[in-house]
């Protein structure tokens, strides 16, 4: 039995203004209409089994969400309290489904990945699992077609075999002098981060090498809560856990590690630049997304989202406007980016994590205005979905309904909220906002108070568990 782990965590910081801490890039459409994550879904081999998925505490209603989209059922969603590195993340899997399964083989694939070539990594998958069932601990090696200084690399040692090499060692991401050396030297491959093995034999390495990840995941899913399609861990025993990648923890001291090359038009959507080397290009070699306009422009990747770019007598620059910030960067300087997110965070303004359009698990809301005092929102609730029933200590609303019917509770008061009709909730009063049709509900809510941030809220309660 073959079962996928995708592991869902990462923030993607160096696709910001686009990807960010909320809404990573794995969950977003940056190369196909759907997003990387459902990708590495959809292109799974036929005749395996359903997927578990490891994820962020904070991205748990958007894979769940993303799972529906493409009508896939999960083995269960398991919730980091926080990312703990690939080796811990592997471990909860394995334990999980060793205790419900006899011995399966694992699949570990990362939701961040564009791979063009399926038959390739299919064919892969295939002589990497025969492996496998040898008690082998198997990564896959991409076969390079330059010198990258933006990955891992594997020294193989070559055998009469094409199928599979032996891993001599694991290189760090090189310099541009050494990364040209691995290349002409024939025996690197790039590091990919994927793999194949049995959960029992990854189990008995890291208690070899690294035992205690091991115990403290034991600790951790030995009080799993399941709440629906979420696995809960316990949060203290997850949190003495050592930051560690498999790579560190077993692949680089294991004795029984098999490197199988893959050659499948692979990239892990890493930076701007992969991305535009993913799409396809006018005869000026840009790429253009959105309303932009180009006149004079050459090696450009403009991507608008909600109004009019133009763009006049430049070449080489990423161009990536969203609803609420704008990067403008040389292609060359783009890997600077991760210093204006640090910048961002230390300044504590909310673009280094959310963005203008936030999600919830009963739908979104898009920040439209704000200014002294007042906060205006434009919030769709989906059918059959609730926000949690709640009150303000700081902040009174104003809803008016803009599509759909909105069934109100305030206080004591139950009503029915039609299109044009509007409602006024004080400071204080008890709430909650639900959509009982079967189409979306949008709202426009006002806020007016002295304090409007998002943590002003009391939930009595709340469909989602949230605190």
């Amino acid at each position: 039995m073959i079962v996928p782990v995708i592991l869902s965590g990462g923030s993607g910081t160096r696709l910001w203004p686009l990807s960010r801490k909320i809404y990573p890039k794995q969950f977003i459409n940056l190369i196909n209409k759907t997003t990387l994550f459902q990708d590495t879904i959809l292109r799974l081999p036929k005749g395996i089994s359903e997927p578990i998925i490891v994820c962020n505490e904070e991205h748990r209603f958007l894979a769940a969400e993303q799972l529906r989209e493409i009508n896939i059922k999960s083995k269960g969603i398991i919730l980091e309290p926080e990312g703990k590195n690939t080796a811990p993340a592997i471990a909860l899997s394995a334990l999980k489904l060793n205790n419900n399964y006899k011995d399966p083989i694992l699949l570990v694939l990362s939701a961040d990945h564009l791979i063009k070539n399926i038959n390739a990594f299919h064919h892969s998958i295939s002589i990497a699992s025969k492996l496998a069932e040898k008690n082998k601990l198997v990564t896959f090696g991409i076969v390079p077609d330059k010198s990258e200084t933006g990955y891992g690399y594997i020294e193989v040692k070559k055998n009469n075999s094409d199928e599979y090499y032996e891993i001599k060692s694991f290189k760090e991401k090189p310099n541009k002098t050494n990364a040209k050396k691995y290349i002409e030297s024939g025996k690197y491959l790039w590091n990919s981060g994927m793999f194949v093995f049995k959960a029992s034999i990854y189990l008995s390495e890291l208690k070899k090498f690294q035992p205690k990840i091991l115990s403290s995941c034991k600790k951790s899913i030995l009080i799993e809560n399941k709440d629906s399609d979420f696995i809960r861990i316990d949060n203290d025993a997850f949190k003495e856990c050592p930051n560690e990648s498999i790579d560190c923890a077993v692949m680089e001291h294991t004795k029984n590690g098999i490197v199988v090359p893959l050659d499948a038009n692979w990239s892990d959507v890493g930076s701007w630049e992969s991305i535009w080397s993913a799409k396809n290009k006018d005869s000026n070699n840009n790429v253009v997304e959105g309303d932009v306009l180009l006149e004079d422009v050459k090696n450009t990747f403009a991507f608008g989202s909600n109004r009019l770019i133009s763009v006049i007598g430049v070449s080489d620059l990423f161009i990536i406007d969203t609803q609420d910030a704008l990067l403008i960067t040389k292609k060359n300087q783009a890997h600077k980016i991760q210093k204006i997110v640090k910048r961002l965070q230390s300044d504590n303004r909310s673009e280094a994590e959310n963005h203008q359009k936030v999600f919830r698990p009963w739908g979104y809301f898009d920040s439209i205005d704000s200014g002294d005092g007042f906060q205006v929102k434009r919030i769709v609730v989906n059918s059959g979905a609730k926000l949690s029933l709640q009150k303000h200590k700081y902040r009174a609303e104003h809803w008016v309904v803009i599509k759909g019917v909105a069934l109100v509770l305030c206080d004591e008061k139950v009503f029915e909220l039609k299109e044009n009709q509007s409602t006024y909730i004080p400071k204080g009063s008890l709430h909650r906002l639900e959509n009982h049709k079967d189409t979306d509900l949008e709202i426009i809510e006002i806020q007016t108070g002295d304090y409007l941030g998002e943590d002003d809220i009391t939930r009595i309660e709340d469909d989602y568990q949230r605190s």
